[in-house]
């Protein structure tokens, strides 16, 4: 935009991403050495990743495989055949001095996919979906990246499998933004693909433009011309969908500052710095011509078409949350929330095979998804306790515990303690209490309380909760607090 002050409100935010997922694979993407995350600097390396003379690329079969099953879940289309080209740059971490990744010929192009933000549908168009290697990594010593004492270099991630994701410039928030982050996080552990739990699996490096808000259309679009003159900035070091928030809803507000000022907005790569909140001036701006792209003569051309035809995909979110709704008469709140992983679903349809999937969905979107959020735990974190959890369901399905005391002591026992169900069960001594004990403890505090029964006869509904809480404080809180009630307004009635 030019130099001239502007009103906010006559402002809009564009944003493109560029997403860089690291793929699960046992080895790297051009050479045999381990994906796996070692404390051990430099020692995940051979001549072919540390780009040593003479040392051949040969492409991961598994990286493709998940680069096309990414290209069938978002409907992108998947050419005949794929090619790897050379990007140039010069930087420490690189040790070829360029990156082997893709140019004209990506495996997956003009793709499309829907997430929900603020109770909206939404649609972001997906460019591309390429393969690439990753670099090495930079361990700033004694400060971050413009304050470090100086810098060491381990080169363990070099060749690690990347697929970057390029959106077009869709969005229109930061808030979007986070929404298509967590949604593309979702599908990518649905296809097996992904594991957004290993440190710097994603990084997003993003691209934001303010321009006139008469130039964005009613339906959201703006002209290329439009996008083509505004100066952009890219925002790089994002490492998640939270920090992807943060991150450009700084940006805007500093590149709108700027316009309403009646400065320029600089061409430029900006650094997220996590602990101050703020982006930092890097370096002005490659250009695509910069990087003088040119095809990687080591490796072949690559026939994908056969693939897309031979790969099958898992049932995505989408789909088994419209499934669950249908098939276990589930809400969409319910369905949502056992769909957010696919562990968290293949658990709840385990637990629905055995008891009422009513029960079981409260078991499991409520009463254990909450109780780990409580502690920042993950459904893996007790996925080889799963038949201990399914054991907690079947004490209260078949009445042996009430729900009460199955949640508050059993279950939070179960993931403080590391207790079993049935030992916690038996050292609290929570056994149901028998229909004849229960009544003689409603009989009892009826005759204990008679200013309570005065005053339910008087239409004061506390007085029947005190006469609940005096029967459960009898039996140790192992008697069902609805029977209680029914039988003590059966006795308070008749």
């Amino acid at each position: 935009m030019t130099a001239q002050a502007v009103e906010t409100e006559d402002l809009a935010t564009v944003i493109g991403l560029e997403v860089h997922v690291q793929l699960e694979t046992d080895t790297k993407i051009f050479c045999g050495c381990s994906t796996e995350p070692s404390d051990e600097p430099n020692t995940n390396t051979c001549p072919v990743c540390l780009g040593l003379p003479g040392a051949l690329p040969v492409v991961n079969e598994a990286a493709v495989e998940a680069a096309v099953k990414l290209g069938k879940a978002i409907d992108a289309e998947i050419p005949e055949e794929t090619t790897f080209h050379r990007k140039n740059y010069y930087y420490p971490d690189l040790p070829k001095n360029f990156q082997i990744t893709q140019y004209d010929a990506p495996v997956c192009r003009d793709g499309t996919l829907s997430f929900s933000v603020e109770g909206e549908r939404r649609s972001v168009g997906i460019e591309r979906a390429h393969l690439e290697e990753d670099p090495g990594s930079l361990q700033h010593v004694g400060g971050s990246i413009d304050t470090a004492d100086y810098t060491l270099v381990d080169y363990n991630r070099a060749g690690t499998p990347l697929m970057e994701i390029v959106t077009e410039p869709d969005f229109r928030s930061p808030g979007e933004v986070r929404a298509f982050l967590a949604k593309l996080t979702e599908v990518l552990e649905y296809l097996g693909i992904f594991d957004a739990t290993r440190d710097g699996s994603l990084r997003v490096d993003a691209n934001l433009s303010i321009v006139d808000a008469d130039e964005v259309g009613d339906d959201g679009d703006i002209d290329e011309n439009v996008l083509t003159s505004a100066n952009r900035t890219e925002v790089k070091n994002i490492s998640s969908h939270k920090g992807a928030e943060k991150a450009l809803a700084y940006e805007e507000t500093r590149q709108k500052n700027a316009i309403q000022r009646g400065r320029a907005v600089e061409q430029e790569t900006r650094h997220w710095d996590e602990s101050k909140g703020v982006t930092l001036s890097m370096r002005s701006k490659e250009a695509e011509k910069d990087y003088r792209y040119f095809r990687e003569a080591d490796l072949p051309p690559l026939e994908v078409r056969d693939w897309k035809e031979k790969l099958s995909i898992p049932e995505l979110p989408d789909a088994r949350r419209e499934r669950f709704q249908a098939e276990y008469g589930l809400s969409a709140e319910a369905a949502d929330k056992l769909t957010s992983t696919k562990e968290v679903a293949d658990f709840f349809e385990s637990v629905a095979e055995q008891f009422d999937p009513g029960l079981a969905a409260t078991w499991v979107a409520d009463e254990l998804l909450g109780e780990l959020n409580y502690r920042d735990m993950e459904i893996t974190d007790v996925s080889d306790r799963f038949d201990e959890i399914e054991r907690l369901v079947e004490l209260v399905a078949d009445d042996e515990i009430t729900a009460k005391n199955a949640r508050e002591t059993v279950l939070r026992g179960m993931l403080d303690d590391g207790e079993r169900p049935d030992d916690v069960v038996e050292s609290e001594g929570l056994g149901k209490t028998s229909g004849d004990e229960v009544q003689q403890a409603v009989e009892a505090a009826i005759d204990e309380n008679p200013d309570a029964v005065e005053d339910y006869h008087s239409g004061e509904d506390g007085a029947i909760n005190f006469l609940v809480g005096q029967v459960m404080q009898k039996t140790g809180g192992s008697a069902d607090p609805g029977d209680v009630n029914q039988l003590l307004r059966a006795e308070l009635e008749g």
